[in-house]
């Protein structure tokens, strides 16, 4: 049998971990990205790998546990396969709980008991650890199914697991061989939905900066009051990220810095600690705030894989399992609402 030939375009995370997955199974793979690996909302330093509340359980969500769960392997192969170290670490997540939000945290913990199947924990606890904001009830959330790693290293580990395997990158423009899966994030969706009645989604600015302060390579990520809040394993730590839907450019401003200054007021253990990166891109965020996965509509032969907002580098395990299945296998195994038709 002759080896099937395979177009991805964007070298966001989607883009190549379905590059790298279609690889993986014997595919020639030509990667085309305009910029660099990772220049759009993939190259960023957050890094949160966490999951949706164990409540109203629906497909969307129990695509996200599996994915979260397949992402130590994932990785793990990735690293080896290309020598390149994403920073990834499955060590957990702790939020405070608010006042009145004891009987809904704790309403949780049964939830994830149940929905989670005993391969991760939701608990509320009342001992944080030595890197935590305060807490106004005293008591915290924490789980074992968050992980974290850093976005941009992520994009460059992927980049070399993939070439590793024979896979080509191309930065600028080049001829598409065979079937083409367009993963090309904000710009992607504006193309989606050019002649259509309604817009499949839109760019949302986000911001974050690097700190110099290292928590160690244990310590679990926060997120308080909106804010994640990610130690990396590198030493640094990283917060954000805003939420813009209107905005004037692409630079990091004043709202970074109100961010910045948020989170050394929730956890004083950064007051000193020196910026070391600002960072700001757009990020796809779909109409049905959903992954957008499937053939392209009225486009023979090509494909998406759009939409990871906020949840991109945690759903790319099971997108780049699910676009290989459909691309190179005609099996559909996309999960209810996360077809292209669902955001048009």
């Amino acid at each position: 049998m002759s080896m099937a030939e395979i177009t991805v375009r964007g070298a966001g995370v989607f883009g190549l971990s379905v590059a790298w997955e279609c690889a993986r199974r014997g595919a020639s793979v030509r990667l085309i990205e305009s910029r660099a690996v990772g220049a759009g909302s993939s190259g960023g330093v957050v890094g949160a790998l966490a999951p949706h509340v164990p409540e109203n359980w629906n497909p969307k969500k129990a695509f996200q546990l599996e994915s979260l769960l397949a992402a130590e392997r994932f990785w793990a192969q990735v690293q080896a396969a290309g020598g390149v170290d994403p920073g990834y670490g499955r060590t957990g997540r702790v939020q405070p709980v608010a006042p009145g939000g004891e009987d809904l945290a704790r309403a949780r913990e049964a939830g994830a008991a149940q929905l989670w199947q005993g391969r991760a924990e939701w608990r509320v606890v009342s001992t944080p650890p030595a890197f935590a904001p305060a807490s106004p009830t005293g008591l915290y959330v924490a789980d074992t199914l968050s992980a974290r790693l850093h976005p941009a290293r992520a994009c460059a580990a992927l980049a070399a697991a993939f070439t590793a395997l024979g896979g080509e990158i191309v930065i600028g423009e080049a001829a598409e061989q065979g079937p083409v899966i367009w993963a090309t994030g904000a710009s992607g969706l504006e193309a989606l939905s050019q002649g259509r009645p309604r817009v499949a989604g839109q760019g949302i600015k986000g911001q974050a900066a690097l700190l110099g302060f290292d928590a160690g390579p244990s310590a679990p990520q926060l997120f308080a009051e909106g804010l994640h809040i990610i130690p990396h394993a590198d030493g640094t730590t990283a917060i954000g990220s805003s939420t813009e839907r209107e905005f004037d450019g692409l630079e990091t401003d004043s709202q970074l810095d109100a961010l910045i200054d948020k989170a050394r007021a929730l956890v004083p253990a950064l007051a000193e600690a020196p910026v070391l990166a600002r960072w700001a891109g757009l990020r796809p965020r779909a109409r049905s705030r959903a992954p957008i996965l499937g053939p392209w509509p009225g486009r023979d032969g090509h494909f998406i894989a759009n939409g990871g907002f906020k949840i991109g580098f945690g759903m790319a395990p099971g997108v780049a399992q699910v676009m290989a299945d459909l691309v190179l296998d005609g099996h559909d195994t996309i999960p209810e609402g996360f077809h292209v038709e669902d955001s048009l």
